[in-house]
């Protein structure tokens, strides 16, 4: 029952976001009971799922070139469209990847905003002492967890650079001699990967601490 009112919430708040408001969005998901607290702890397991993904490409599409570097006969044209595939998915899955960290900044704002906003709604001394505590942890946390995300962000665009000059440089040079002349640019391009899986996995387990920490309190 609950996940099918989180299905309504979500189609009828998908609707909100289509007119422009989005804080109508957020209000239609609280009538169902997801709060913002909640739907920021979504959007990072889904940010979380997403840079799993990209990782993964990532990987096979290095894979696919290092397959093209290596050529030793055979079909070149076959090999050549499928790093073109790999490098088409890597890019879907960066566009992914954009958007789900474009998705926790939006609510973690909205979030925040509201948080420091009731403060001043406390009569009650103690409370809004404690209240301001988790406010100020939460926000530490965020901030470590969007800075990973953001790194790990930051260093996509340079790998789909290398992968995208080796696409447009083979679709006209398909040949043994210009694949060749590509193993220099495989060590540099095996580095940039490596680069990139490293923050994307530190990015990864700070999303854990942060849905660990979240449901703690």
């Amino acid at each position: 029952m609950k996940r099918f009112a989180w299905q309504v919430a979500t189609i009828l708040g998908m609707m909100a976001i289509l007119t422009g408001c989005k804080s109508t969005y957020y209000s239609t998901m609280e009538k169902f009971g997801y709060h913002k607290r909640d739907i920021l702890v979504d959007r990072v397991q889904d940010a979380q799922t997403a840079q799993e993904q990209a990782k993964k490409q990532f990987l096979t599409a290095l894979e696919q070139f290092t397959a093209v570097v290596g050529y030793e006969g055979g079909e070149l044209e076959t090999t050549y469209k499928r790093l073109k595939t790999e490098f088409e998915r890597s890019e879907e899955k960066a566009k992914a990847v954009h958007k789900r960290i474009g998705d926790v900044q939006s609510v973690a704002k909205a979030l925040f905003k509201e948080w420091e906003a009731e403060l001043n709604e406390y009569t009650n001394a103690n409370l809004k002492r404690i209240s301001q505590q988790k406010l100020e942890q939460t926000q530490e946390r965020y901030a470590r967890l969007i800075e990973a995300m953001q790194r790990a962000e930051s260093r996509i665009d340079p790998v789909l650079a290398a992968f995208r000059d080796q696409v447009l440089f083979l679709k006209h040079n398909l040949n043994a001699q210009a694949v060749s002349s590509l193993e220099d640019e495989l060590v540099s391009v095996r580095t940039d990967v490596a680069t990139l899986v490293s923050a994307m996995e530190v990015s990864i387990n700070e999303a854990n601490d942060f849905i660990k920490a979240m449901g703690q309190e």
